[in-house]
């Protein structure tokens, strides 16, 4: 058993996807990896509905070294937009390929570089320096670029620089 080094780590809860979507995070996400995988003993309810002993009980996997867990949990619990995971982009190839990756096979695109991928989960696709756009001095240069954001799915890099510098 693997000790995690963060002091906090995420735990998603999963209906009974969690090791489907673990293995889909990490292979998605590079320095990524699946660290390690508990089950089910004999006759564990979940929900008052015994499970298979075997049945993936929590997967812990490494995105980019941060720690999460995914647990399957039952439907009782699903997720919404109030917690999402923030992706950092280098570029605007790389905010296409999540995006792409993240919305295939009933992901749902949403606003302002958010989605949800086909477990439901929230994402934000985001350029690494998206801060930058919104943390200024120049009060016009961050209306231009609220303003471009506003109305995007994806989201435009080169689009959301042009309004920042007013061009």
């Amino acid at each position: 058993m693997e000790t995690p080094k963060d002091k906090t780590a995420p735990c998603l809860w999963f209906a009974t996807q969690a090791e489907e979507a673990a293995r889909f995070y990490v292979g998605l996400i590079p320095n990524s990896r699946i660290v390690e995988t508990s089950y089910y003993i004999q006759d564990q309810p979940i929900q008052d509905q015994p499970l298979p002993a075997g049945t993936v009980l929590t997967v812990e996997f490494e995105l980019d070294g941060r720690r999460y867990t995914a647990l399957n949990g039952g439907p009782e619990f699903t997720f919404n937009e109030a917690v999402s995971i923030q992706l950092y982009c280098e570029d605007q190839a790389e905010i296409d390929r999540y995006w792409d990756a993240l919305t295939a096979d009933g992901g749902q695109e949403s606003q302002c570089g958010w989605l949800k991928d086909k477990y439901g989960l929230s994402w934000q696709v985001v350029p690494r320096k998206i801060n930058s756009f919104f943390i200024s001095e120049d009060s016009a240069a961050v209306k231009r670029a609220w303003d471009a954001l506003m109305p995007m799915r994806k989201l435009d890099l080169a689009a959301l620089e042009a309004a920042f510098d007013g061009k």
